[in-house]
């Protein structure tokens, strides 16, 4: 859905041109724009003023700064799934992908965040501490892990001799689950201050498609994408949710001590389900009821996206070329086989 006064792009005016990939076919996403029929091995996270971007072996992030200059920083990236072929499983390699997706995300949110320090008059500006990014991280996952895990059991255990089954018990709790998610999602859909992270998160996918489809990397020709993606991680999540009812099903009604252990500990095994469920789904988005299933993840992207200006697609473009300066992503995941999370 385009934002209110933006044009919708001519989908017909030129068409796209080969970078040695699949031309961009006539899939649609639920916005009515295009989508590209594949994947390629690379992902990205909207960051303050910026996106990340990361491929097989670099990862870049490109903010725009305060005096409208825009930084790019890249690093190179040896994935821990190299280190040892058990890491690069089914399921365990999903687990391992997440893992250093998140420790990449953190830092791209360290730089962009410090790129938007504007030091006062004469000084130089203080970078965020590793101190105050550590209790940061640590309390952002005490919360994801409150909120959507520890929460939906504790609400759903009040009631647990009414429902009076195991069934109805992980049936409650997973519906529980869901509708935290959304409603937190819906709530923070509102706050005007990550407005602009969302739009830059349309920017992101919105440039990723437009490589996906051996388009031209410009801004004009990136915006004819839609900003939803079928690999995002709101439609990540969601699955979270979804998978979680049937992990946590065999377990039955044991004691409360144990329930809440095990909503912790299983998180692991329900993210690299997850993760293998995404993925397939990606690879298989041209089948009609695959599109039927991943339909409400796509919805929920409407939620955590935007519709970017060219200037920030220029900067999610700025990032990406910066590691395509450094790599070819699909050769490299040829030779070294490792996944990449959206």
């Amino acid at each position: 859905m385009a934002r209110e006064g933006v044009a919708q792009p001519n989908l017909t005016a030129g068409a796209p041109e080969l970078n040695g990939r699949p031309q961009l076919a006539d899939a649609r996403m639920p916005d009515g724009l295009p989508v590209a029929n594949r994947d390629a091995p690379v992902g990205g996270q909207a960051v303050l003023e910026g996106v990340m971007m990361r491929g097989v072996s670099t990862w870049a992030v490109a903010v725009r700064k305060p005096d409208g200059e825009v930084a790019i920083s890249s690093e190179p990236l040896v994935s821990w799934a190299k280190r040892h072929r058990m890491l690069r499983l089914p399921v365990i390699r999903g687990v391992v992908a997440l893992a250093e997706s998140l420790k990449i995300g953190f830092r791209a949110l360290a730089i962009s965040a410090n790129a938007q320090i504007e030091p006062e008059e004469g000084e130089e500006p203080q970078p965020i501490g590793g101190f105050t990014w550590g209790a940061t991280i640590v309390l952002s996952l005490a919360l994801a892990i409150g909120l959507f895990f520890v929460v939906p059991v504790g609400a759903t255990s009040l009631i647990k001799d009414q429902l009076g089954s195991s069934v109805l018990f992980w049936l409650v709790e997973g519906v529980l689950r869901t509708a935290i998610f959304i409603g937190y999602l819906a709530l923070i859909s509102r706050i005007a201050d990550l407005r602009r992270v969302f739009e830059y998160h349309g920017a992101e996918h919105k440039t990723i498609s437009c490589y996906e489809a051996g388009d031209r990397l410009t801004p004009e020709r990136a915006e004819r994408y839609s900003r939803l993606h079928p690999r995002c991680g709101t439609s990540f999540l969601l699955v979270v949710m979804v998978v979680a009812i049937f992990v946590f099903a065999p377990l039955g009604l044991p004691a409360w001590y144990w329930l809440l252990a095990s909503r912790i500990l299983g998180i692991p095994l329900i993210a690299g389900i997850s993760y293998e469920v995404i993925k397939w789904a990606g690879r298989n988005r041209r089948k009609r009821w695959v599109r039927a299933v991943m339909y409400p993840g796509l919805m929920l992207q409407n939620l955590t996206t935007r519709e970017p200006d060219r200037d920030q697609l220029a900067v999610a473009i700025a990032s990406l070329e910066a590691v395509l300066a450094v790599e070819s992503p699909e050769q490299a995941a040829r030779e070294s086989n490792i996944e990449i999370v959206a």
